[in-house]
């Protein structure tokens, strides 16, 4: 044999004088073909040094075996566990996942979207930027024959697939949690009001505070475009107020950071002026001297692995052009529970 010449199915069905067909369902562990047939086949293709036609594979089951995923941030500790479980489960499909930042811009992600479609991914997975308001692009991926699913940054549009989680039980605890340790002027800061994030978070503390019979005072409401210093002007014009608020709920845990420093560049102490809770669970909360009061969970990791669950089944059902199952689970919504987790005092 020529030994500049990738060996190929063929080779392998001469010299075992058998089918091709037969060699390549044995390479796949076909259940049809016999144990003694598939171990006879895979060493040979292993003396031969035989890898598969990668291209050939991807016209005949039209698939690339890729899958995108476009995250306003790898460094965040929130999206570095979603990804890890996304990675797990498409390496258990022998998948390779490409990787995208869109750093919460939304041309930067439109134009990660368009490479990815131009690459032909079999499907993405995207946690939305902060800051996008136009979604054209679901359709052009949808005639394009790629599936998206959604995770935590999901757009308020209908027909779409989407795990989230449901920020409401998170707040509503939280607020309990500090009426139970006695305080009554609780504040929140939330993010950019055209979330939806934003506004199911603010929906839920007003319904903890009148749950509680604490009135609602507009002014304990601010509110942050998520950069260090809009979350510094936000805490700063909570401690301002003549009467000052004794709990805060924050939007997300890099808002608390930023708040913590503010509030003790005034002179205030932690944990003892003035207290905390804020999604999502930060994991170097544990190594901190004065970390947050509690923090509300939202399962970054089991939010990625549903996604990727949801994805492929959409990506095995838009292979195999079953419709009515594509249409059974066009539009689904996976809610996980948010919940009080690390109740450090």
């Amino acid at each position: 044999m020529n030994k500049s010449k990738q060996p190929t199915i063929k080779e392998i069905a001469k010299r075992l004088k058998i089918s091709t067909s037969t060699v390549s369902r044995a390479l796949n562990n076909h259940p049809s073909i016999g144990l003694v047939t598939t171990m006879r086949v895979k060493k040979l293709a292993e003396e031969l040094n035989y890898e598969p036609n990668r291209t050939a594979i991807f016209f005949k089951q039209r698939k690339t075996f890729t899958i995108g995923v476009i995250l306003p941030s790898l460094s965040e500790a929130f999206f570095s566990a979603a990804i890890s479980e996304i990675e797990n489960y498409a390496n258990s499909k022998n998948y390779t996942v490409i990787l995208g930042q869109s750093l919460d811009d939304p041309e930067r992600e439109l134009k990660i979207i368009n490479t990815m479609k131009t690459h032909r991914v079999d499907g993405i997975i995207l946690s939305s930027a902060k800051n996008t308001r136009e979604f054209d692009y679901i359709d052009v991926l949808k005639n394009a024959g790629i599936p998206i699913v959604f995770f935590d940054c999901v757009p308020d549009i209908p027909n779409i697939n989407a795990i989230v989680s449901n920020l409401k039980t998170g707040m509503l605890q939280a607020i309990d949690t500090f009426v139970s340790c006695g305080h009554q002027s609780i504040a929140f800061i939330n993010g950019p009001g055209h979330l939806p994030a934003s506004k199911e978070r603010e929906g839920a503390f007003i319904k903890g505070l009148t749950n509680n019979n604490i009135p609602i005072n507009r002014d304990y409401i601010v509110y942050t475009d998520l950069s260090e210093q809009g979350n510094e002007d936000a805490i700063i014009k909570l401690v301002n107020l003549i009467d000052r608020p004794s709990a805060v709920v924050s939007f997300n845990d890099y808002v608390t950071l930023d708040a913590m420093n503010a509030v003790r560049k005034k002179g205030l102490i932690v944990n003892q002026d003035i207290y905390f809770i804020s999604y999502a669970n930060y994991p170097i909360w544990k190594y901190m001297e004065n970390p947050p009061m509690a923090s509300i969970e939202q399962l970054p990791g089991e939010q990625g692995a549903k996604a990727s669950q949801m994805l492929f089944d959409l990506i095995d059902i838009n292979v195999e052009g079953d419709s009515d199952d594509k249409s059974a689970i066009q539009g689904q919504k996976i809610v996980l529970e948010s919940k009080l987790v690390n109740q450090h005092l």
